[in-house]
């Protein structure tokens, strides 16, 4: 049965003259009360669902009148057909087509979900120690769904953010992650969603809920990648935990579709003394954004947020921020670096937020951007917000072309003036990649980048 609550939402909705967000948002309501009545999930789920379409109908999409949105327009989202994948199949996926993906060769266990549904055909699951759980979210809500309770929904704020509460509503899948009270995870779990879908409009709301223990060891690396040229839409939102002591490390990958359309969260909440390094590598889409929000609720612990964007044509990259410094003696340092090239655009807001009681906090945020040529563009914003008084906070912007004395220096011993471009480039990536810790990850990020970077037409000889 609705609750009281979304069938005041829905009757208001009819009672008044529509407005351009209920238009919008219409469809959304429609495919919501079809999906609500065919998901088959604990009862706990569903004031999480309900609340999460109401909230989203009340916020409709973002628009560039909002502050937090002014540099990223989401309307062809917006108008976009909304057709999400409730049913898919691994038909036309296998292993050799899996072999051709980033990460292809990195030992561990691999979880593959196929437009947001998971394949266990095509899964991979390593040698884990027996107090640590790698699977999908159905299943765990089967098995482990005390502990989900206690976690799925409880970070992501769905407050300010239609994207957030749109998969909330929708949440069908994912990978559930678990790792013990001082548990340690030797080889990384890979989480690779792929999508095939070729249908405009067609949407995926993948949902990841990680949870390291105190004093546990965990590396993930969560990919998104596409065998098709399409117009789809994926939605996802990852919940991270760390508790105290807990070492973590976080790589995300989103390489999909040059004409897709990507929107995603990461929230986590890091306990006392915990080290959590995050990463997001943003190489495709036509437009990206990634929410993530660090929730510092321990004593004593350190944060790394790491990122790179690489963007040509008319693609558009955003990373969006927040910091929230709410105990004292943490350190938090943001670097985010993109390569920016024909009309593309890059978006970077990072806000670092120090409550008063986090005093001895020290933040530092940068954001380096390089143009490769005239016509692409960067909006950056580095933000600080501090009540504390017993603070170091930096933070600072720079959005320029390759340095020429550093050409001429290169020039200088021998290199041709393309080759100095071509290295200077692959260094300023560089600087992001390496502050990954997993090597094997490391490496193939490496790889991957350079030979992008030598796909280039100025650096292949091309016309």
């Amino acid at each position: 049965m609705r609750s009281q609550k979304f069938e005041t939402v829905l009757s208001c909705m009819m009672a008044t003259k529509p407005s351009p967000v209920m238009k919008e948002t219409d469809p959304y309501l429609a495919k919501f009360e079809r999906f609500e009545e065919e998901a088959k999930q604990p009862s706990w789920l569903f004031p999480l669902r309900k609340a999460g379409i109401a909230r989203f109908a009340e916020l409709g999409f973002p628009t560039t009148r909002q502050e937090d949105w002014r540099f990223t327009n989401v309307a062809p989202i917006a108008r976009l057909p909304f057709k999400p994948v409730f049913d898919s199949s691994a038909e036309g996926v296998t292993a050799e087509t899996l072999s051709e993906r980033t990460f292809a060769n990195l030992a561990g266990t691999r979880l593959v979900f196929v437009n947001g549904r998971f394949a266990n055909g095509l899964s991979t699951i390593g040698a884990l120690p027996k107090a640590v759980k790698a699977g999908s979210l159905p299943a765990a809500l089967v098995s482990d769904s005390a502990l989900l309770e206690k976690h799925l929904g409880r970070y992501v704020g769905t407050e300010d953010c239609s994207f957030a509460a749109l998969n909330t509503a929708f949440l069908l899948d994912g990978a559930f992650l678990y790792a013990a009270a001082g548990m340690v995870v030797n080889e990384p779990i890979q989480l690779l969603f792929v999508s095939t879908v070729q249908e405009a409009g067609a949407t995926t709301h993948p949902r990841n809920v990680i949870i390291a223990e105190k004093h546990s060891q965990l590396t993930v690396v969560e990919s998104y990648v596409s065998t098709v040229n399409a117009p789809y839409f994926t939605n996802a939102v990852t919940e991270l935990v760390a508790g105290d002591g807990a070492i973590v490390e976080h790589i995300k990958l989103q390489d999909e579709s040059r004409e897709a359309f990507h929107m995603a969260a990461m929230h986590g909440q890091f306990g006392s003394h915990s080290r959590v390094n995050a990463h997001s590598f943003a190489l495709g889409a036509r437009l990206s954004r990634n929410n993530i929000h660090a929730n510092l609720a321990g004593e004593g612990l350190e944060c790394i947020l790491n990122g790179l964007y690489l963007t040509k044509g008319e693609q558009l990259a955003d990373h969006h921020m927040l910091v929230e410094h709410a105990q004292p003696h943490c350190a938090s340092h943001e670097y985010f670096n993109g390569i920016l090239d024909d009309k593309s655009k890059g978006v970077f807001h990072g806000r670092i937020l120090v409550q008063p009681k986090a005093q001895k906090t020290d933040a530092k945020q940068t954001n380096r951007n390089i143009l490769l040529s005239d016509e692409a563009t960067v909006n950056t914003k580095p933000q600080l917000e501090i009540y504390a008084d017993d603070v170091k906070c930096t933070h600072g912007a720079t959005v320029g072309q390759l340095n020429e004395e550093a050409v001429f220096y290169l020039r200088s011993r021998g290199i041709g003036l393309e080759t100095a471009r071509q290295m200077l480039t692959h260094a300023f990536a560089g600087e992001i990649i390496e502050r990954v810790k997993c090597e094997p990850v490391r490496e193939e990020l490496d790889k991957q980048v350079w030979e992008r970077l030598e796909a280039h037409p100025r650096w292949a000889g091309k016309p």
